[in-house]
């Protein structure tokens, strides 16, 4: 059988390995970009090549962990102690540990035990429907209290998501409990985090030399201009020019992509007279001789910086990885009629550099040995209130077209450890699919 996976994201390449690692199928990926890896892809800053956006792994990943072991690149993975830092009237806060959390200067005590039985309670939470009635701001507020949403949570969720956090529902900040907060390991009350050596080209690198050990491929730089079904059954795809013949045809792009270039008979989405929101990433990355912060992660609660966070990556990776050079990300998360988007990369540039100088006041530009701006213009959907009922819901009534995206994430945000448990579900049936048509034939 002769499958065609469109689409060489994250999550198209561990569908792919999926696929060809327990059936007897070919699969073909095919990728308009020349990298792979969609979001998750990497980045050449010179000495060094790694992330083009920031990723870590956190202990209660257990299905991306399990799948980083059965490509068999468990020993590459570097488990390390995380800081987290707190920003706030020109002074850094670390709170890294249950004692630094418990001395966190900003809230008195009664505002820490409702931050923490905020947090117990979140992690604990099973009916995700039920939170998407509720507005973040609202359901922190009533089971923290305002101060503690105002020092604690309101510069997280500005760091994540910017101004739009007034938009999103209390589904959003539930998902980030239920992953972050239970990155502390239980024996020592300490953040945990992880990377695999090399960052995610390793990973990518392992997929792509095992899908062609099992005779499948990798299509980089692939443009699928149309695709149709068969009269003689399975789906044609024209790519490149050319028209190839697929048993089975997985989709993984955006549906605007796909109503772009599929046949009208293959799907049915459902239209929603609310359109979905999709938030957006502008990232400066400095590349400096010396380390700027000792925080993996920096909440900013200052609106005086163009950014809405800081990601020190050299915090967490060893220095080996990066030619002994230091990484550090900036992100922007920006909705898609920011007049951001507009602005050329040097204009971003001077832009964040002058948050930079405002936060660490003892930068110097002679330091910097690169920048790079990175832009992505669809990262994550807002959970709006009720967002379950506004996605659009696909039907595929030809029985070798399947929809596989980050569309249908309703209840967790978009991670790598949510790719893999979606296409872990999604393969479970079309296994069975397969086994049936095999029958069949």
């Amino acid at each position: 059988m002769k499958i065609a996976i469109v689409g060489g994201g994250f999550m198209g390449l561990v569908l792919a390995q999926k696929i060809s690692s327990t059936t007897n199928a070919t699969v073909k990926v095919l990728e308009q970009g020349s990298l792979p890896g969609g979001l998750s892809t990497y980045h050449n800053y010179g000495a060094f090549t790694w992330d083009k956006f920031y990723h870590v792994i956190t202990p209660t990943d257990t299905d991306l962990i399990d799948f980083i072991d059965e490509i068999g690149l468990a020993d590459q993975l570097q488990w390390r102690r995380s800081l987290t830092g707190y920003y706030e009237n020109k002074r850094f806060h670390s709170i890294s540990s249950s004692k630094e959390f418990l001395m966190f200067p900003l809230l008195g005590l009664v505002d820490k035990m409702r931050l923490g039985y905020t947090i117990f309670r979140g992690s604990r939470i099973n009916d995700w429907k039920s939170l998407e009635k509720i507005h973040v701001t609202d359901w922190l507020i009533k089971l923290g209290g305002k101060r503690t949403y105002e020092k604690f949570w309101a510069p997280m969720l500005q760091a994540k998501l910017g101004e739009n956090h007034k938009k999103v529902s209390a589904v959003f900040i539930w998902t980030y409990i239920k992953r972050l907060f239970k990155a502390r390991s239980s024996a020592a009350q300490k953040e945990h985090m992880a990377y695999v050596n090399g960052g995610y080209k390793t990973i990518f690198d392992r997929l792509e030399q095992n899908l062609k050990q099992s005779g499948s491929d990798v299509m980089l730089n692939t443009e699928v201009q149309h695709i149709s079904p068969s009269p003689e059954g399975g789906i044609n795809i024209t790519h490149n020019g050319a028209t190839e013949h697929f048993d089975k045809v997985i989709f993984t792009s955006p549906l605007n992509v796909m109503e772009k270039v599929t046949a009208p008979q293959l799907y049915d989405i459902s239209k929603s007279t609310k359109p979905i929101d999709y938030l957006g990433v502008i990232c400066l990355i400095l590349v400096t001789k010396k380390t700027l912060t000792p925080f993996y992660v920096l909440n900013i609660g200052d609106n005086d910086t163009p950014f809405t966070g800081v990601i020190g990556m050299s915090s967490l990776v060893d220095l080996e990885e990066t030619a002994n050079q230091h990484v550090t990300y900036f992100p922007k998360y920006i909705s898609q009629d920011d007049e951001l988007w507009s602005k050329s990369d040097e204009e971003i540039t001077a832009t964040f550099l002058k948050g930079v100088k405002y936060l660490y006041p003892d930068f110097n530009e002679a330091d910097m040995i690169s920048s790079h701006v990175h832009r992505a213009f669809k990262v994550q959907p807002m959970q709006v209130l009720n967002y379950s009922e506004i996605v659009p819901k696909v039907n595929t009534p030809h029985p070798d077209f399947y929809v596989l995206n980050t569309s249908q994430f309703v209840s967790e945000s978009v991670n790598n450890n949510s790719v893999v448990t979606h296409v872990e579900k999604f393969v479970k049936g079309f296994k069975g699919d397969l086994q049936n048509n095999t029958t069949a034939n």
